[in-house]
């Protein structure tokens, strides 16, 4: 199993913004010599909730720091941004990393971020079929034009070109089961945010397996991104998470507002409005939130080494995935106890993730990954 880390980079406590981007840039320049096969840029606006605007400029800085770890968006938010711009800045990537690229995407669930780049959010899901078209086309093409509902695109060159088909690397972020069709049906792989039970997740990666299949596409194993705490000792951990997962939590609510119930009645946001009835009655339960802060933190893997080895095997039986990316810096973690955390993953538990057989894909998937993109 491939194993990376994110650069979550989100604001706690009043700590200033630099210094934030400070600490995680220091885990970023250990990973490659930890062991660690990639890094991840998010792509986030206007809170300080994941102060990433622009997920390919700051892996371009990670490019020049390091020499064999991949890049990865986990993900660009493609209705946001001209498809055009988002072509030319995954080629440019590509090429001054020496292709090491993966790129994810998303269509993205805040309303902030639409109100702030002027998109209606009803336009989302169309806007991101477009978009993904418009990208392949660029990077696939010596010349394209394309002529949609949204972009309407002269016959142009993406310049300089990439280097290492990236559209073959290209994965998406789905937490309704439309999307995930959609996806599916472009010939995407998955990317998972833990947000959905294992379970679930499982069901719905099936759904994803049949609909590649039925459209012509080897299905992808997918990549999973979750929250990952290690310390020394049980009692330690438990006591982070207790206050860290929680804060993360919070933050996810203070910048998405689920619980407000604005995304009611928002075409192709159905499933997230059926979420609003779950948050807004957690805001005023102390005891349904805390059940639900419980339920957040068991999608996650916290705990000594052994620990949290064993709840990613129990993942990776549930969904056996090609690659895991961890989040260590979350919820306001110190940073001392974050680059404990972050050390001992990769002393403990990195290691047996890359070499125990229990880790590796089963036979029809690891089958499946050549070729994926045809």
């Amino acid at each position: 199993m491939k194993v990376g880390m994110t650069l979550q980079l989100t604001s706690f406590g009043g700590k200033p913004d630099q210094e934030t981007y400070q600490d995680e840039l220091s885990l970023m320049e250990m990973a490659e010599g930890l062991g660690f096969d990639s890094v991840w840029a998010l792509d986030h606006h206007f809170t300080g909730y994941v102060m990433s605007p622009n997920p390919t400029q700051l892996l371009s800085y990670v490019a020049g720091r390091t020499k064999r770890v991949q890049l990865g968006t986990a993900v660009i938010v493609l209705p946001w941004h001209d498809p055009v711009e988002i072509a030319e800045n995954i080629a440019l990537l590509d090429l001054l990393s020496g292709g090491r690229t993966i790129f994810g995407f998303g269509r993205g669930a805040a309303t902030v971020e639409y109100n702030g780049f002027r998109v209606n959010m009803e336009e989302a899901r169309d806007r991101f079929i477009e978009s993904a078209l418009i990208i392949r086309k660029g990077l696939t093409q010596e010349s394209f034009s394309f002529d949609g509902k949204y972009y309407k695109i002269p016959d142009i060159q993406i310049r300089p070109r990439p280097i290492s088909h990236p559209e073959t690397r290209f994965y998406a972020s789905a937490v309704s089961p439309e999307s995930a069709e959609i996806f599916a049906k472009m010939g995407f792989g998955v990317l998972i945010i833990a947000q959905r039970s294992w379970e679930d997740t499982a069901a719905d990666y099936r759904r994803y397996v049949e609909t590649s299949l039925a459209n012509n596409f080897r299905p992808r194993a997918p990549i999973g991104l979750l929250n990952v705490l290690v310390a020394d000792d049980t009692s330690e951990a438990h006591d982070l998470a207790s206050v860290h997962m929680e804060a993360m939590w919070d933050s996810i609510d203070r910048h998405y507002h689920f619980s407000d119930g604005h995304l009611k009645g928002v075409k192709g946001y159905e499933f997230y409005a059926k979420m609003a009835k779950t948050y807004s009655k957690l805001q005023a339960d102390v005891e349904a939130k805390a059940k639900a802060v419980e339920f957040y933190r068991s999608l996650h893997a916290e705990g000594t080494p052994a620990q949290v080895l064993e709840k990613l095997r129990y993942v990776h039986e549930t969904v056996p995935l090609e690659h895991v990316i961890g989040t260590f810096a979350f919820g306001g973690l110190p940073y001392p106890k974050l680059e404990r955390s972050y050390k001992l993953f990769a002393e403990k538990v990195l290691p047996v993730l890359h070499n125990d057989p229990a880790f590796k894909l089963p036979a029809e998937q690891a089958g499946a990954q050549i070729g994926a993109s045809k």
